[in-house]
């Protein structure tokens, strides 16, 4: 039986974009990531180091969204089986991530349940927009899945990492990637295709309060539009490719090695 195809793979198959960058953002995100995470966990505050949370870790968070969102869109055949690998790392995440010394009481699940989810959301958004375009979908049926989907995110958004702004990001992102790389070159096209990447760019300001940070997650994420845009045929390939077990096993890992180093030193307690 064959798989089942994200949107974009199957009505652009010879013409999906380079994917050379990812390359890259995988050792950038992992690097703001952890940044952001011993800068916040383990770095005392007398360092004076809160800025590098609001600074470089606001790079990690859409930077993985935009890859999750770009695989999901372009490369793999199976975005909600990809959806599932997410979810299975979220898992293994969630007890070293629980043990992360927080303001807020109650449960809280990582950024992969948001990144997971999110691709969901952006599998169903794609589909529903093929099915729109094809006539194959009525107004009753139209109006119980978005009423379903708006009650989905509006549950799910107070029990994961970045809340419910936090889940838009992968569906608005797999739009305005489809819009931007499918564009055309007469002007109505760019401008059609560029009203398409407000959204993601509108939560991306909202997502944080300080406005460095704001910053810093609205240019990457200028920076991964003007990639769907085109400048993806640009960035060489990355000279040391991350190793698969070191990408997949970081989450978790890094949360175990920081817990573990604040349970030796009485960060815990």
């Amino acid at each position: 039986m064959t798989q089942p195809q994200s949107a974009a793979f199957r009505t652009a198959a010879v013409h999906r974009p380079s994917s050379t960058w990812t390359g890259w953002g995988q050792w950038l995100a992992l690097v703001t990531m952890t940044v952001d995470h011993l800068a916040r966990y383990v770095v005392p505050d007398d360092w004076g180091l809160g800025w590098a949370g609001s600074s470089i870790g606001r790079i990690a968070f859409p930077l993985f969204a935009a890859m999750v969102a770009w695989h999901g869109l372009f490369n793999t055949r199976n975005p909600l089986r990809y959806a599932r690998r997410i979810l299975v790392i979220g898992l293994v995440a969630q007890l070293p991530y629980m043990l992360m010394p927080r303001e807020a009481d109650g449960l809280i699940l990582n950024i992969c349940f948001t990144l997971s989810l999110g691709l969901t959301g952006g599998v169903w958004l794609q589909a529903l927009r093929e099915r729109l375009e094809r006539g194959a979908l009525g107004v009753p049926r139209l109006a119980a899945e978005v009423g379903l989907a708006v009650a989905a995110w509006a549950a799910a958004g107070p029990w994961v990492e970045y809340s419910h702004l936090g889940l838009l990001m992968i569906p608005f992102y797999m739009v305005a990637m489809r819009a931007l790389h499918e564009g055309g070159e007469a002007l109505a096209e760019r401008l059609a295709a560029t009203a398409m990447a407000l959204p993601v760019l509108t939560v991306a300001g909202l997502m944080n309060s300080s406005d460095m940070a704001k910053s810093f997650t609205v240019a990457t994420c200028l920076a991964i539009l003007l990639l769907a845009a085109g400048a993806h045929r640009l960035p060489p390939a990355v000279p040391f490719t991350m190793p698969r077990r070191l990408w997949l096993g970081w989450y978790p890992g890094h949360f175990a090695a920081i817990a573990l180093w604040l349970g030796l030193s009485g960060g815990l307690a």
